[in-house]
């Protein structure tokens, strides 16, 4: 990391961060040609888990090439000042890169879907298997990550 005042090295607060996170940017490339989807998720502490079509663009490029780069941010705002360049947002963000997996098995399938409703609510859900059969469960089995933060 280029600017190191700015880094978060800190795996509690990393985990905080993704903690506080609503939405996670998962970062896929076809051919050199980079393709970036906003999706709910969930975290375990070690990986992260989505949900999804069973077909699509992003499932294709995942077939091909389970290499992924994530990012997700928290504690987001504006600051605004009278003169346009020292306008500044304040946040906390986390970027990180793995492997991503096509999750099988209907348990396992739940319990990756229990790790992503986790993360929204503290309610126990249902899967009903003709549901759970159609959709896709990633998991993405994080091997580096890092946080950033500006502002705090």
């Amino acid at each position: 990391m280029r600017r190191k005042d700015k880094e978060i090295a800190d795996r509690k607060k990393i985990n905080s961060i993704i903690g506080k996170a609503t939405v996670c940017r998962l970062a896929l490339s076809e051919g050199g040609k980079p393709y970036i989807v906003p999706l709910s998720f969930g975290y375990d502490g070690s990986s992260l888990y989505f949900h999804g079509a069973l077909k699509g663009k992003k499932m294709d490029i995942l077939r091909k090439n389970n290499n992924v780069c994530f990012e997700l941010e928290s504690d987001l705002s504006v600051v605004e000042s009278d003169k346009a360049c020292n306008w500044s947002i304040r946040y906390r963000s986390v970027i990180g890169f793995g492997k991503a997996h096509i999750v099988d098995g209907i348990d396992s399938r739940r319990r990756a879907l229990d790790i992503i409703m986790k993360h929204y609510s503290k309610k126990s859900f249902e899967y009903p298997e003709e549901k759970s059969r159609k959709i896709a469960v990633i998991k993405v089995d994080i091997e580096e990550i890092s946080g950033k933060m500006s502002g705090y």
